[in-house]
């Protein structure tokens, strides 16, 4: 069973990250048996949060409305500045 599905708050969170970052990207992140499926928004300086979205179509949805990337991170990975950033 999920931990916690989707909520229009965590979409509401993207959208509110990728509108106060720059350069902002999206990173599909597929659902396991303990997480529903979450995108990990990231910054050019490598800032990022993770959100559940609920499936790969919301994803692409939230990505094409704002216009952003949508990678999968299963198969290109995570941005090394995503990995240096250090949170203050």
């Amino acid at each position: 069973m999920l931990d916690r599905e989707a909520t229009v708050r965590d979409l509401d969170e993207l959208r509110a990250f990728a509108a106060t970052r720059l350069g902002v990207e999206f990173y599909l992140e597929p659902e396991t048996t303990a997480t529903d499926t979450t995108v990990a928004a990231v910054a050019t300086d490598g800032e990022w949060i993770r959100r559940r979205v609920g499936s790969p179509k919301v994803a692409g949805q939230l990505a094409d409305e704002l216009g952003l990337p949508l990678y999968d991170a299963g198969t290109v990975g995570y941005p090394a500045a995503m990995r240096r950033y250090r949170r203050t």
